[in-house]
Order: C-alpha cells, then structure tokens, then sequence
C-alpha cells in the first residue's frame, strides 16, 4: 500500500505541474523528437501510461516555445500544463544565437546536412568586408524563409513537403527584427557570429543571404541557441540528464524568479509571433 501511494503521489505531482521551464536540445533530434522523449521519460517515472491514440485526451499537456531545427542546439523553452498558454511569449520574444557558416558552398537547406548546391570562391572576402555587411542585416530588414522550415503549406510544413518532393512555393519576405549582429570569429572559409534576434528570424536565411550579398555563397555549418526569452543555456536548460520530476519542478520554481506570471511572460520583446529557426 505505501509503495502505491508513493507512486500515486509522483503522479500527481507531475500532473499538477504548471508553468514554464528549459531544457537543452542536442543536435540531431527535431525539437518535436526531443519535446516527445522529455514527455515519455516524465510519464514513466511517473507510472502513467501513455494512450498514443487518444491524443484529444492528453494524460500531460506540454509544447515548446520555438521550434529549432534538427541540426542545431541549445535551449529549447518547455510549457507544462497551463504553462503552454504562455509559449506564445517565447515564440515572439528576444533569442539569442551563436553561429558557424561556411563560405564558398551554398546547400539547398542552407545548413550541412542538405545537398551541395553552389560552390563559389570565398578568397576575396575580407573580415572589414564582413563586419561592413552585417550593418545591412542589423535593425528592422526584410527576409525571405528557406523553402526547408516549419512554416506551413496547405497545413503541411515545407520541409516535409520537400521532402517528398512535392512542389512548394517560397514565402514572401516579411519584416523580422536583429537587435545585435558581431564577429566573433573570421578563419577563412569560416565564420563565427553571435546574434540577437526577435521571433521569425531564420538564422540560415541570414547565412545565405551573406554570402550572396559578399559575391559568394555560404551555409551553416553550426547553430546554437544560447537564449530564449529569459532563459539561458548554461543557467537554465536542463540537461537530458535531469529531466525528472524533481528537476522539472526545482525548474518552474526558479522561472517564476524569470517570468511571475502569463502577463510578465508577453512583455518579453515581441515584434513577430511566427516559429523560427
């Protein structure tokens, strides 16, 4: 009787959970893979059992704030229970990234795992040259989605539909907001760049438009969210490692010190409430 009264007990405390918290995203999984191995590990330190048909009847609701793409890292920021309702906060709201591109190949993802698309000489890029780009790219601009993104078409995401290689048509530009742009590092044909951007900013966008602008082409070879809205990667996000219950709890109790409330959570910087990548 103690041994389930104890289990019952760890099931409700992870059912009454709510609220926001961070975990880490390794490079590989999509953020959707990571969300779902999060939810299943939760659920069976739990005992609960998992009805994969009945998903109008969702035994833990949980989503993330943003998708990242498969090939990159970083802090991927989790809402549980009614703590989904203020993920639309993350979305729109201020992300940091560290980047490194690659001059002289151009890929059709616009990162290294899409094919070889373009490749172009890169010896006459200077950093000066670089760093004097990078202006044109800081403040409010206009910029294009890759074809391979979340975005959706007919209520199928692009990326699957290129996949399968049904005809997709690109996305008009549209108005996306880059606070802060620098080098961090320039060994030709590599380049390290940190960013802070608003929702809708597609880092690989970025990228590619660089290295057509400096009369080359370019793609990304490294991608890492380093924040989220308040959250950072080496503070706040979880580790695989520590996705408990304990954890996730410790983790709500420290966001509420980071975002009080729905209403804190919405007056992060908002320009766009599109995913990005």
């Amino acid at each position: 009787m103690a041994g389930s009264s104890a289990a019952i007990g760890v099931a409700e405390k992870l059912q009454g959970l709510n609220g926001l918290f961070a975990i880490h995203k390794k490079k590989g999984p999509t953020s959707a893979d990571v969300l779902n191995l999060l939810k299943t590990k939760l659920l069976e330190e739990a005992g609960i059992k998992q009805h994969r048909k009945k998903r109008k009847k969702q035994v833990l609701k949980m989503g993330h704030g943003g998708t990242l793409d498969s090939a990159a890292s970083g802090v991927l920021v989790v809402g549980i229970g009614k703590g989904t309702k203020m993920l639309s906060g993350m979305l729109s709201g201020s992300k940091k990234y560290t980047t490194v591109g690659e001059f002289g190949k151009a890929t059709d993802t616009f990162d290294a795992i899409g094919m070889v698309t373009e490749e172009q000489s890169y010896d006459h890029i200077t950093k000066d040259d670089l760093e004097r780009t990078l202006k044109k790219y800081t403040g409010s601009i206009m910029q294009t989605p890759p074809l391979y993104s979340a975005l959706k078409q007919n209520g199928q995401r692009l990326s699957c539909l290129m996949k399968k290689g049904e005809a997709v048509e690109s996305k008009p530009a549209r108005s996306v907001m880059v606070y802060d742009l620098s080098v961090q590092d320039y060994s030709p044909p590599h380049f390290t760049l940190n960013i802070e951007c608003g929702g809708g900013f597609y880092v690989r966008s970025l990228v590619n438009d660089l290295g057509k602008e400096l009369s080359s082409c370019a793609h990304v070879k490294e991608l890492i969210r380093t924040k989220q809205g308040p959250f950072t990667l080496y503070e706040h996000a979880l580790q695989e490692g520590k996705w408990t219950i304990d954890e996730v709890v410790k983790a709500i109790e420290n966001c509420t010190q980071l975002v009080p409330s729905e209403g804190g959570c919405k007056k992060l910087k908002t320009e766009i409430s599109e995913q990005e990548k």
